[in-house]
Formats: structure tokens, C-alpha cells, sequence
């Protein structure tokens, strides 16, 4: 006789006819809890987030104000095996200001290579009809993964096979949420949209009293570029490991895919090598000002890759090259021309120091910290920095150069540098990171055109240690001052001439920390320009439109301020009344007698 299917239930599997319904029908107390929830959704009010108020800006958005979803105490999350990680993510985004237990489960029914899909919803519709495909449990198109019935079929929108290594749809109806992708990744910046769709209080460490709505309707959402970053400036003033990663949520926040660390400098030397242990030893001591400095362990280092990995940022590890090395000459002499020990250097010039480019030695320094440092990184690339290296010229400099990328290449690693490198002879994949200020760079466009891909990183728009405005407290102003408007009013497709789009792999926002030197300074530069330079980054060019962004963009001033993130309160930016939130009263144990 052919087995009774069954349908997935919080207690178990549930008896199904063969029409693929339950013979068991929920508990009456089920019931009516979920006929009184609906009841005070259709006379609540609209969601306080609109769905289009997302940043980056999707590329698809399609509201339906009939299917706000209301997040029950009871709500439950559903994934398919692949993205459990996304979702325990995500529950302890909700956990603390919610204070609901957000339960993860897996979906047992998907297979291996289907779409990836998380669904939240109220525990006691488990044996329900699919919120959003609307198919019974044990139909094909219920299922969280392994044929879901696109609701967006025939509407233009892109299906889930086109989503991409980074895209998402996520869907919103009134009994519950589900996001879809084809990878981890897609999954976890759906999970992020999600969060940015709930009220600000969302982003509180401790319980609150709030209405959890979401705004009903869809989004189909993908990036614009590969590459998304940001650059942390580590070497000149030291930021520990906590700091670090404080700072990669800010990225993962906003769908910022890639964390440049700028570890070596004149100033000092971040990183552990074990063959050449003085470089942290005694080169990691100094910092700009005369502070005590220091450095990260290799399982400091593996620690920041991992969390990173966690939340699908790619760690990029500069060693700056041929010159910022005062810290690695006042360790090792016999790196320096006529092999003399420099001081330590706190200050802040640039272009005096540099290894010797004719000593073999040096290539042996070379290939011993790229390959340790290759080693510790799992992503594909590795910076060779490149910049300011004024006294090593001409041939001497693209001779170095052209070793330099070589013995990386040999690790495995794509090189990356700054935009100095262009010419230097071309390693395949090579990376050119430009941050000139006028958008004319013939020797860029010509490493172009022999196969270079090219990081916009403009310093006169991206560069985020410049001030806000004249009476901003910390910061320079050599390229000029960026305020929230100019780091957002620029397009990379068009910016750099002779530079087509398809060799732009994407935008990083730099961060040098001469005269910044507390986490609080670094989200203070930050923070509005970040999700600016990200909208660059993520948003089709359609999108990109200032008037919509400054009023998206004033909707997180809240947020920033409930999750305790410091912020430049930009005048370009019509930021709302922050609002007082609310705590949940605590409940008096000490009158409990049983």
C-alpha cells in the first residue's frame, strides 16, 4: 500500500489525505490566537518603514500595503540547511530588542542545488499553506528550495535563477516573510533588508515595546558591482580586534562585501610574521602621536577573517610596497639603503622610506611575509599598496613592482595596488586601486587597456578621513571636503575617462586614521558617507537619485543612535526627531513563592 505523506508540524509530522491536506486540523486555541492576530492586523496601522526605504537602494520593489506582516511572539524561522547560518544570524539580530525567542528549525524537503530560502512566520501556521507560493505542505511549490513557484513569474522581475552569486527576493504577505537566493550570501543581505524593514528599535540591545511590523509587498534586489569595501587604516593608529569587528558589521550592514586592511606604514607594523618576528616585535610598538602601538597575532588576524567570513566580507591584507616602511627598516636595517637604522617615525609625512630595490635580500622579506600572509587569507586577493614611494623611480620602481606581483601571483593571490602600479608590466587578474581626484588618468586607462581591472576609491569623493566641512573636528581636507551630497553624487561606471564599466570591479571607501584614533572617531567618519559610497556600489544607476537617498538615508540616524553607533548628524539630511525608546518592564522574581 502507498505511505500516507505527511506535512512538517511543531510536534511532528503531520497525516495528509491524498489531496496533500492535513486530516488533523489545528487546536481551536491555534486557531483563534491566529484569527484574533489577524483581526489586529487589518485594523493596525501601516508599517512605520516603507519597503522602498531600503539602503542600498533595491533594484525591484514592488509594495502591497494590504500584507504588512506583524512579527508574533511565537514567530518561528525556517530554513533550508545551507543557510542556517544566515538565519541564527538573524535571530540574534531580532532576540535582543524583540525579546521573542526566534526559534531556528530546518526545512527538511530541500534539495541539494536548489534556491536557498528562509521563512519567518508564526509558529503555529507550520502545517499552513506556504505564505508567499500560497502552495500546501508536500506540494512542490511549498517546498523552501526544490521547485518554488515564482509569485513574480510573468512580471518582468527576475526569477530566482537569475538572482546571482549575491541577490535575494525577498517576499512579505500578511502571515509572514520569506527570502530566497542562490547562495549563503544572497541569503544574508535579503536577511539584512529584513532588518532595515522593521521599526529602529529593532536595533536596541535590550527589550522593547513595540508593534514588530514589516511592510508587505516584494523586493528583487542584486548588486551593481563585485566588489564593495571599505579600508580600515590599522598601521598609524592601532585598533584592536574588537574594534575590527565592530567595524565589518557596519560594512555587512550595508551589503558591503569587502574590508581592506592597511596593516604596514611608516608608523608601525600590524601583523605577526613568524620568519621575520621583529617586524611586529619592535616595528608594531609605534603609532602616530607616540602611542604604544601594537599588532595582531596570526590568531588575532585568523579570528578577524573568520567573523568577517561569517557575515560573507572578503578580508583584503595590504603590505604597503616599496615605500611607507619606516616601521620594517627600524626593525630589520638590512632592509634599508646603506643598511643605517632609521628612528621610529610617529609623525605624519609620506615618501621618505622605502627597501632597497637592488639588494636580493629584500625579495627574500618579500616573498616570506606575502606568502605567510597569503597563507592566513582565504580571499583572493592580497595589496601590494605602491603609492608614494618617491625616492625609488623609474626602472628601480616598476622593476620592484614587477617582482613584487610576481612572487604574489605565485601565491595564488590576485594582486591588488595602488593606482601607482599601472606601469608596471601586467600579472593576469591584476587590480588597480584608483584614488586621484580629477577622473584623468591615461596610464590607468592604458593598464586598462592591457587587462588591468580598476577599485574606484576617488579621494576627492570616497576618501573618508576627509572633513565634513571646515569645522570638522578630525580629518584633512587635501582633496578637498566630502560631504554626505559629494560622496554620493558621482557614478563609477563613468567616473575615471578611458575606463569602460565592464573594468571597474567596483567602489572602497578609505578610512587613513592620522588624526583618527577611537572606534567612536571611526564611525564618526563613517557614518552618513558609508551607506552613501554603498548605494554606489550595490544600486543599479537608475536608482541613484540624491533627493530619494537623503530621505531613505534620514530613517537611520535612529537606528545608528538606538544601536549606540556615533554619527556626523549631516545638515544635507532631514533627520528625524530621534525618538525615546521605550523598555519593556522587568519582571519582579522576588515575588515569586513557587
Amino acid at each position: 500500500m502507498p505511505t500516507t505523506p505527511t506535512a512538517p508540524s511543531e510536534s511532528g509530522p503531520e497525516p495528509l489525505d491524498r489531496t496533500g491536506l492535513p486530516t488533523q486540523q489545528p487546536a481551536a486555541a491555534d486557531l483563534a490566537r491566529t484569527a484574533a492576530r489577524r483581526a489586529g492586523d487589518l485594523l493596525a496601522p501601516p508599517a512605520p518603514v516603507r519597503l522602498g526605504d531600503v539602503v542600498p537602494a533595491p533594484e525591484h520593489v514592488a509594495p502591497d500595503p494590504a500584507t504588512d506582516f506583524t512579527l508574533p511572539e511565537d514567530a518561528a524561522i525556517r530554513v533550508s540547511a545551507a543557510g542556517r547560518d544566515v538565519a541564527e544570524q538573524l535571530a540574534e539580530w531580532l532576540r535582543p530588542a524583540t525579546g521573542y525567542p526566534l526559534p531556528v528549525t530546518d526545512t527538511a524537503d530541500a534539495e541539494p542545488g536548489d534556491p536557498l530560502a528562509l521563512t519567518v512566520s508564526t509558529a503555529t501556521t507550520a502545517g499552513a499553506a506556504d505564505p508567499v507560493t500560497g502552495a500546501a505542505p508536500g506540494d512542490a511549490a511549498g517546498a523552501a528550495g526544490g521547485g518554488w513557484a515564482d509569485p513574480a513569474a510573468g512580471n518582468g522581475l527576475p526569477s530566482g535563477a537569475e538572482l546571482g552569486d549575491e541577490g535575494y527576493r525577498l517576499d512579505i504577505t500578511r502571515d509572514g516573510v520569506r527570502i530566497t537566493a542562490a547562495t549563503p550570501a544572497g541569503l544574508f543581505h535579503g536577511a539584512q533588508t529584513l532588518r532595515q524593514l522593521l521599526p529602529a528599535a529593532i536595533e536596541s540591545a535590550t527589550p522593547v515595546t513595540e508593534r514588530w511590523a514589516v511592510p508587505g509587498g516584494t523586493i528583487v534586489d542584486r548588486p551593481r558591482f563585485p566588489y564593495r569595501g571599505a579600508m580600515l587604516d590599522v598601521a598609524r593608529h592601532f585598533f584592536g580586534v574588537e574594534d575590527v569587528l565592530r567595524v565589518v558589521d557596519h560594512l555587512a550592514r550595508y551589503k558591503l562585501n569587502h574590508l581592506h586592511l592597511h596593516l604596514t606604514d611608516d608608523q608601525g607594523w600590524r601583523i605577526a610574521v613568524d620568519s621575520w618576528p621583529r617586524l611586529a616585535e619592535v616595528g608594531g610598538t609605534t603609532e602616530v602621536g607616540g602611542g604604544p602601538g601594537g599588532w595582531y597575532t596570526n590568531a588575532d588576524y585568523r579570528r578577524i577573517v573568520a567573523y568577517a567570513a561569517r557575515r560573507h566580507v572578503t578580508v583584503v591584507p595590504e603590505i604597503d610596497l616599496p615605500g611607507h616602511t619606516n616601521a620594517a627598516l627600524v626593525a630589520y636595517p638590512e632592509l634599508a639603503p646603506g643598511k643605517i637604522p632609521p628612528p621610529p617615525y610617529t609623525g605624519t609625512e609620506v615618501g621618505f622610506s622605502y627597501v632597497d630595490p637592488a639588494d636580493e635580500r629584500t625579495y627574500d622579506f618579500v616573498a616570506d611575509v606575502v606568502g605567510e600572509v597569503a597563507g592566513l587569507t582565504p580571499g583572493p586577493w592580497l595589496h601590494l599598496g605602491g603609492d608614494e614611494a618617491f625616492k625609488v623611480k623609474g626602472a628601480a620602481y616598476t622593476g620592484f613592482v614587477e617582482r613584487a606581483q610576481r612572487i604574489v601571483a605565485d601565491t595564488g593571490k590576485t594582486v591588488v595596488g595602488w593606482h601607482q602600479l599601472a606601469p608596471a608590466g601586467h600579472v593576469d587578474g591584476r587590480v588597480l586601486q584608483w584614488w586621484g581626484t580629477n577622473g584623468d588618468d591615461p596610464e590607468t586607462a592604458d593598464a586598462v587597456r592591457r587587462g588591468a581591472r580598476v577599485i574606484l576609491s576617488p579621494g576627492n569623493r570616497a576618501y573618508l578621513d576627509m572633513k565634513y566641512a571646515p569645522d570638522t573636528p578630525i580629518g584633512h581636507d587635501w582633496a578637498g571636503l566630502i560631504d554626505v551630497h559629494r560622496a554620493y553624487d558621482w557614478d563609477p561606471g563613468t567616473h575615471l575617462t578611458g575606463v569602460p564599466v565592464e573594468a571597474v570591479l567596483g567602489v572602497e571607501a578609505p578610512l587613513w586614521t592620522e588624526s583618527v584614533t577611537t572606534l567612536a572617531e571611526v564611525e564618526f567618519m563613517f557614518f552618513p558617507r558609508l551607506p552613501a559610497l554603498a548605494e554606489l556600489g550595490w544600486s543599479p544607476r537608475p536608482t541613484h537619485d540624491w533627493a530619494g537617498f537623503r530621505e531613505r538615508l534620514a530613517g537611520h540616524g535612529p537606528r545608528w543612535t538606538a544601536a549606540g553607533i556615533t554619527f556626523h548628524p549631516s545638515p544635507d539630511v532631514p533627520w528625524p526627531a530621534t525618538p525615546t525608546i521605550p523598555t519593556q518592564p522587568t519582571r519582579d522574581t522576588t515575588a515569586d513563592t513557587h
